[in-house]
């Protein structure tokens, strides 16, 4: 088991990751930046832990959350930036983000106090362009004799090269699949290819993790794959063809969640069809597609979702 004082001895080689970072091409964004330097990237993030918090989350999916919660690690910045972002606070790239920087001590004292309680999953939310700062957490609590479920939260917007690497390390992958409409995910998420990125990165977390959702005795997911779909008002044709495309390209086999939880936070209030929830009759199309389709596992929200997700960053625990 290492010791705090093993992982100060074994800096150079824990961090040796970050080499991947002089000429960051992690991300489908392949901006080729130096993080070492004053010069960033899209996402503005450097080479350090940037981390807005670390906390117990019980509003995830019951095979993510379970009966006791998950162990949720928030890195800071996004390669998207969504206009409709729940979560902007923490994902904004024009935010200064400085403060939220930890040494990798406290980010092990934060997780493993939090294990301790007996929770043994944990995410990393919003990765992609964080992959070798989470390795080097992932490889350091193992050290210390750690070996939580690992889950990988992201935006569906992943580099298939980065999963490759991935195979072996992580045990659950949650991604979203936002869009299969290229003009919407130009304007509202500033990534015109992000259905075509999203498509071969899906099927190679499938690839790695077949179409199964295995969860062990007290329901926690343990391996496999589970797909989230938040639905926009006005574009429930989008989530069609979304869920078609899950149905034609990957399976009808994977465990899908379809979120209703969508209200009009950070710049939706600039875009007149994002003003607005989730029509209820859109959502009942849709869901009654994904029937036809013969989507049978998952999770479908309350369409009264709406009113219940809503975090606060400024918080220290932004779940309330």
């Amino acid at each position: 088991m290492m010791s705090k004082k093993d992982i100060n001895k074994d800096a150079n080689e824990l961090l040796s990751p970050l080499e991947e970072l002089r000429a960051c091409n992690i991300c489908p964004r392949k901006c080729n930046a130096d993080r070492f330097s004053s010069n960033k990237g899209y996402c503005k993030a450097g080479t350090g832990f940037s981390i807005s918090s670390i906390c117990i989350h019980k509003g995830e999916e019951p095979v993510i959350s379970g009966s006791k919660g998950i162990c949720n690690l928030f890195f800071t910045n996004c390669n998207l930036q969504c206009v409709f972002c729940q979560n902007w606070q923490i994902s904004d790239n024009s935010i200064d983000h400085s403060l939220d920087h930890m040494e990798l001590e406290e980010i092990l004292d934060q997780i493993t106090g939090i294990l301790d309680t007996g929770i043994n999953i944990l995410g990393f939310v919003s990765p992609g362009h964080f992959i070798p700062q989470m390795k080097i957490i992932v490889y350091a609590l193992d050290h210390q004799g750690y070996h939580p479920t690992i889950v990988y939260n992201s935006n569906g917007y992943d580099d298939v090269d980065q999963l490759k690497r991935l195979e072996g390390m992580v045990d659950v992958y949650l991604p979203d699949f936002k869009y299969m409409d290229d003009h919407i995910s130009k304007r509202y998420s500033d990534a015109k290819n992000y259905p075509e990125v999203a498509i071969k990165a899906h099927k190679e977390m499938l690839r790695q993790m077949g179409s199964s959702l295995i969860v062990d005795n007290e329901g926690y997911a343990m391996r496999g794959m589970l797909i989230r779909h938040l639905m926009l008002p006005g574009h429930a044709d989008n989530s069609i063809k979304v869920i078609e495309t899950i149905a034609e390209e990957l399976s009808s086999n994977l465990h899908i969640s379809l979120m209703s939880q969508y209200y009009p936070a950070h710049r939706a209030g600039e875009y007149a069809d994002l003003r607005q929830t989730v029509d209820v009759e859109d959502y009942y199309t849709v869901v009654k597609r994904m029937a036809d389709l013969g989507f049978t596992k998952g999770f479908v929200q309350g369409i009264e979702s709406s009113t219940q997700y809503r975090p606060d960053f400024d918080l220290e625990s932004p779940f309330g």
